[in-house]
């Protein structure tokens, strides 16, 4: 589509690309200029994304035969701290997820109370900012049936994903990583959390035991070995209060395609 490749054009083939932040422009990224023609840049995207798929069109599936024969394992591998040294030990049997802040009922939830709640099977095609993409099969509860379980509360804007990766280890757990998307998003069909990818239980590389997919956004929001999930009305309590690892060094938050 022509406007998704003028628009990706501009906010990731100029002089601020992904790329160029990916191998280390900090002094570009903390320029009080620069970041706000990004936000300027983000905010535009947003609304006009928002405009063109108001009815929540889904984003292209595609058959068996169109799977990668390779999907590379993007970020983190595997976690590495005892807890989830731990859950991995006993394959994730006493590995649950919470689900809290902004909500009526706090949950928790084992991965088998997540595999008996209805599942939705998509064929997607993952695109990485580092400018690869992949094809594969991903099988999950749809986010939007958890909220509706958990209840959300009044006032709630962003599902906040926080993860058991940490990137850059501290005392105050700023380097953990985490990520979050409007309810919008997380009431969009195709926004699951993925169990299983390509017929199997998702390996450790790729975010076991639960990941984020949600497709319309590029591959950094798809948040791998999610903990727990936080419903929240703003970003200003956590980490550096832009919504995400990557959006706190200088990403945009909405990374639609």
């Amino acid at each position: 589509m022509k406007f998704d490749l003028t628009r990706r054009r501009f906010l990731i083939g100029s002089g601020v690309a992904a790329t160029g932040l990916l191998t280390g422009c900090d002094a570009l990224v903390e320029n009080a200029s620069v970041n706000d023609v990004l936000q300027k840049a983000e905010s535009l995207s947003m609304g006009a994304q928002r405009l063109l798929m108001s009815h929540q069109p889904l984003a292209r599936e595609y058959t068996e035969a169109d799977l990668s024969p390779v999907f590379k394992a993007n970020g983190t591998t595997q976690p590495d701290s005892e807890d989830y040294a731990r859950l991995m030990e006993s394959n994730f049997a006493d590995w649950k997820l919470v689900v809290n802040g902004m909500v009526q009922t706090p949950l928790e939830l084992s991965l088998a109370d997540l595999k008996a709640m209805p599942s939705r099977t998509q064929i997607t095609r993952h695109d990485c900012v580092e400018g690869w993409s992949a094809i594969g099969k991903w099988k999950g509860v749809p986010l939007g049936l958890v909220l509706q379980k958990a209840g959300i509360a009044p006032g709630a804007r962003y599902a906040v994903f926080h993860c058991a990766d940490d990137y850059e280890p501290s005392l105050d757990g700023s380097g953990r990583y985490y990520e979050s998307i409007d309810l919008v998003d997380a009431w969009h069909p195709q926004t699951i959390l993925s169990y299983n990818m390509n017929g199997k239980d998702l390996e450790v590389s790729h975010g076991a035991p639960l990941r984020l997919r949600v497709e319309r956004q590029l591959g950094y929001k798809h948040a791998k070995y999610v903990m727990r999930i936080e419903l929240v009305d703003s970003f200003k309590n956590l980490a550096g209060g832009k919504g995400g690892f990557w959006e706190d060094r200088g990403y945009e938050w909405y990374a639609g395609i």
